[in-house]
């Protein structure tokens, strides 16, 4: 029977996974696609999966590494008008024009590490039951 992957990432993993994965898809959409759409939807899922994939440790990095991970991914997509200022020009424009996407994808990993934490405690405190 074939299992889905299940990796235990720690906060820094989970920070260099979510990073790293955002700038490839930034990479592959400027040069395939070149559309700020489908790069932000593609980080819903990449979300989701960092959140999902974060040690019960460090389950409050996901939520906070997501919308870092967003803008560094943005780097490669943003329209560059011309030098430095144009490029953080084409930054700032990227990140208030998809800011929905980015909030929705903040509250995605949110949503499932409060989740995951909620589950967690409540194992813990059945196991505490049972022992004492």
């Amino acid at each position: 029977m074939s299992r889905f992957p299940n990796p235990r990432l720690t906060g820094l993993g989970s920070g260099l996974f979510c990073g790293a994965v955002m700038l490839l898809l930034g990479y592959l959409d400027s040069l395939l696609f070149d559309s700020l759409a489908l790069y932000s939807v593609l980080f819903l899922p990449v979300c989701a999966l960092t959140a999902l994939w974060v040690r019960e440790g460090d389950l409050l990095t996901a939520p906070v590494v997501v919308p870092i991970a967003f803008a560094v991914g943005l780097l490669p997509v943003a329209a560059d008008g011309g030098g430095i200022s144009g490029h953080l020009m084409g930054l700032v424009t990227g990140l208030a024009t998809e800011a929905g996407w980015l909030y929705g994808g903040t509250l995605i990993a949110g949503l499932l590490v409060i989740v995951r934490r909620v589950r967690l405690v409540a194992r813990r405190a059945a196991a505490r039951r049972r022992q004492g």
